[in-house]
């Protein structure tokens, strides 16, 4: 009895602890308590502000309503009148639509992060190194500049030095490691990370979320925790699907105006967010989040980009007797790397938007030899995954070199980079996965070119048994 009573006040206290934590909103207007003023709570824990309070007042004594009349009712004899439960509005404002609170200046806790605590860019880079293979540049760009993105938010402006925001554009072909790159990272450093992607953007008043969405997700991934999402993380994916239309008949309303909107938001303003939700409405909470101390990357394909530079190399070198063949580029890969600002904004970005991500980089495109270390080097690379998989019914799975070499050329003739690799090994896993549970004496599966190539079959070893062909074994 005397456990359980412990329980009971245990859960009692963690249950206050966690509704101190965040700030009331008003029932009503639903603003939280930092800009309507001090609530006034009544039963069940229902607040309304002062505001909203004074008005419902002001209406009911302006009114013809009588309130003495209403006091004097019995309410039993009244015909269609029935009273509000208050017990069903009870938690009416759930927690993922409130913010924290934030805490006195003389009582915030030191930042999480300093100087000292920040990895220097060569360690950075060996983070990187574990998960992602290749992308050299890629990879050094990236660390110094979260590095120096960090050293910024840290930095003492007494001296009137105030140092510019980092902010990166990231160019790469599908399947490169764009998205993994910056999950990595933002793992690494332990700092609230949003992905989100522009296609579903549009300007404000149309169908789809709006800008400030994109700070949204990012408070939501920091528990709604201004202070903590303010030196956060924003992937915006597929950047190039916000390129001004060519098309210039209909409104633009997911295109150019997007990149204007997002103006204020990479070069740092505050603004208001809805809390817990995608776009504004009158039943959705507000707060203001300050943007100047948040890193926004941005990535995309930019499928027809290639043309573009393409175009403007062919043109510097076409002339004289030394000109250079048109289609000297058409078979060249890497064509990417050679991107220049003016390159993106014939794309279709606007300069204003360009200006704002000083840090212009690009992915390698993916080879035969980087897919093949792609499936064994990385920490968490697919050839032990399955590994893993089959170790769990006590199997071990291996594949030869030849194996892998031939995944990695059926996924290079797919043309979508790594996002290949996992389809190709799952089409000729399926047999196995679903074969080995039935025997229990199957010991080892050695996966052969030939399987791959659809040839011959794999090796299946039994226990205390020499290695077979699988057509053998069933035999």
């Amino acid at each position: 009895m005397a456990e359980d009573q412990n329980n009971k006040e245990n859960t009692t206290t963690s249950d206050t602890n966690n509704t101190s934590e965040y700030e009331d909103v008003c029932y009503i207007c639903r603003r939280p308590e930092s800009v309507a003023g001090k609530m006034i709570h009544i039963q069940n824990d229902i607040c309304i502000c002062q505001d909203c309070m004074q008005k419902t007042f002001d209406t009911m004594n302006n009114g013809t309503f009588n309130m003495g009349d209403f006091m004097n009712m019995n309410m039993g004899k009244m015909p269609n009148i029935s009273m509000i439960n208050l017990a069903d509005l009870q938690n009416a404002v759930p927690n993922k639509q409130k913010v924290k609170k934030k805490k006195p200046k003389d009582e915030q806790p030191k930042p999480e992060l300093d100087i000292h605590s920040i990895p220097a860019p060569h360690k950075i880079k060996a983070r990187l190194d574990e998960y992602v293979v290749g992308q050299e540049h890629a990879k050094k760009v990236m660390s110094v500049a979260v590095y120096n993105h960090y050293k910024r938010v840290m930095e003492d402006t007494n001296d009137g030095v105030e140092i510019e925001k980092s902010n990166m554009l990231m160019i790469g072909p599908t399947g490169s490691g764009k998205t993994y790159l910056v999950k990595t990272l933002a793992r690494l450093l332990d700092v609230p990370l949003a992905i989100t992607d522009a296609t579903s953007l549009t300007e404000a008043g149309y169908i789809g979320d709006d800008i400030e969405s994109v700070v949204s997700k990012l408070l939501a991934a920091a528990d709604n925790d201004v202070e903590r999402a303010e030196h956060g993380i924003i992937f915006i994916d597929e950047i190039d699907k916000i390129a001004k239309k060519r098309n210039a008949n209909q409104r633009d309303v997911s295109g150019e105006s997007v990149q204007q909107g997002m103006l204020k938001l990479l070069e740092g303003a505050e603004i208001e967010v809805p809390v817990g939700a995608s776009s504004k409405n009158a039943m959705v909470p507000m707060t203001t989040v300050d943007t100047k101390n948040i890193l926004f990357i941005c990535g995309g394909a930019f499928p027809e980009l290639e043309e573009v530079i393409k175009e403007r190399l062919n043109k510097e070198a076409s002339i004289g007797f030394k000109a250079d063949l048109k289609d000297k580029y058409d078979k060249e890969e890497n064509l990417l790397c050679k991107v220049t600002v003016e390159d993106v904004r014939k794309f279709g970005m606007i300069p204003e938007f360009l200006g704002r991500l000083p840090i212009l980089f690009s992915l390698e495109a993916l080879t035969e030899d980087m897919l093949v270390r792609i499936l064994t080097e990385p920490k968490n690379a697919i050839v032990r995954q399955y590994k893993k998989l089959l170790a769990m019914d006590e199997v071990d799975l291996e594949f030869t070199e030849g194996a892998l070499h031939a995944i990695a050329k059926q996924a290079k003739e797919k043309k979508v980079g790594a996002r290949a690799l996992r389809a190709i090994i799952e089409e000729f896993m399926l047999d196995i996965m679903y074969e080995i549970p039935k025997d229990d004496n199957i010991g080892k599966v050695t996966i052969t070119e030939d399987y791959v190539e659809k040839k011959g079959g794999p090796l299946i070893e039994m226990r205390g048994v020499a290695a077979l062909p699988e057509q053998e074994a069933n035999a």
